[in-house]
């Protein structure tokens, strides 16, 4: 019986009853009504399936430790100017080096994936690279604004930590809180926009998630995964998705990736999660859609979200890669602060 997870998805549902993100504001697009943001294809989650989730954690999740101590890792390079550096630093927070720009993604260095750092979802183990060891950051890439992905105590230290901010992207309404925050260095963008820096292009693209930082914004901001199209080949960053024609879409339209960073966890129960979390086996199937030469696993084994055991995501990934016929190395599973050069 996991009552710490039960107590932490209450705790966190009752604290998030409490505040709230911004809510975009401006006319009809393709993917937003003039109220909320929505998928192609309507999410299937009902208002009651997170009740039922919560007392599900009672008797059907699996206990986690308490902690894990990481092996010592390499302090990154100042900056790459051959090839794509990836280093592996926490649940969907990487370190990507490329073209000599230094890349974060969702980075999440709190010790809880909560609005208070009390209550909540608490880290099992530390980010790989301590912050002191990070290089300058010149782009944030935020996929949307759940608090695993978007930790605004974070996104303060990054900012103040450097002469030069760095730019942050994400999407259309989150940049209202960067401002409440003091970063004016953003830019919000739709499905299908494209920023510029020193040669790279960040598209913002399609994914099938959701927002939301508490009970009166859900949906009020949007959602999505990027590409970053660089000499030394494109890079697929995914934040959080569920499985849908979008990848395949990727595939043809961006690829085929040097790099595809896919989330691997959070995905039990199926019924519940399936909507907006990939399984292993759909990473996998993922990996094949977008045309990734190699594909990274984030999302997984810091902070206890669902039901799965700590380390069933990795055991369910090569199972799948097995099942599906793909070779093991095209999809790393790395531990925190663990590195790998593509190219």
């Amino acid at each position: 019986m996991n009552k710490k997870l039960c107590i932490s998805i209450f705790v966190t549902l009752l604290l998030s009853s409490c505040v709230a993100g911004p809510n975009y504001k401006g006319e009809a697009l393709p993917n937003f009504d003039g109220r909320e943001f929505f998928n192609r294809t309507p999410l299937s989650q009902k208002p009651l399936d997170v009740l039922s989730f919560g007392l599900g954690s009672l008797t059907k999740s699996e206990q986690w430790p308490t902690w894990i101590d990481n092996q010592p890792a390499q302090t990154p390079l100042p900056s790459v100017t051959d090839g794509i550096k990836v280093t592996y630093i926490n649940h969907a927070t990487t370190l990507i080096q490329v073209q000599g720009l230094n890349i974060m993604t969702d980075p999440i260095y709190s010790e809880r994936a909560s609005p208070f750092q009390w209550a909540g979802p608490k880290r099992v183990r530390a980010p790989g690279i301590a912050m002191k060891d990070l290089p300058n950051i010149d782009v944030i890439l935020i996929s949307h604004n759940h608090y695993d992905h978007l930790d605004v105590e974070t996104l303060r230290q990054l900012t103040a930590r450097q002469a030069k901010p760095p730019l942050v992207l994400s999407g259309l309404g989150v940049g209202e809180l960067f401002a409440k925050i003091g970063i004016s260095n953003y830019v919000d963008m739709q499905w299908g926009q494209s920023e510029r820096l020193q040669g790279l292009e960040f598209a913002f693209v399609e994914c099938r998630h959701r927002s939301g930082r508490g009970l009166t914004d859900q949906m009020k901001t949007l959602w999505g995964s990027f590409v970053i199209k660089s000499a030394a080949g494109n890079i697929y960053f995914a934040g959080d998705t569920g499985y849908g024609p979008h990848l395949k879409e990727h595939g043809q339209a961006y690829g085929p990736f040097a790099l595809s960073i896919l989330p691997i966890g959070a995905y039990e129960p199926r019924w519940f999660m399936k909507d907006v979390h990939l399984n292993p086996e759909e990473a996998v199937m993922a990996h094949g859609d977008l045309n990734s030469e190699q594909s990274l696993s984030i999302h997984f084994g810091v902070f206890q979200l669902t039901y799965e055991a700590m380390g069933g995501p990795a055991a369910d990934l090569i199972e799948a890669l097995d099942n599906h016929g793909v070779d093991a190395a095209e999809f790393w599973t790395l531990e925190p602060g663990e590195a790998r050069t593509i190219r």
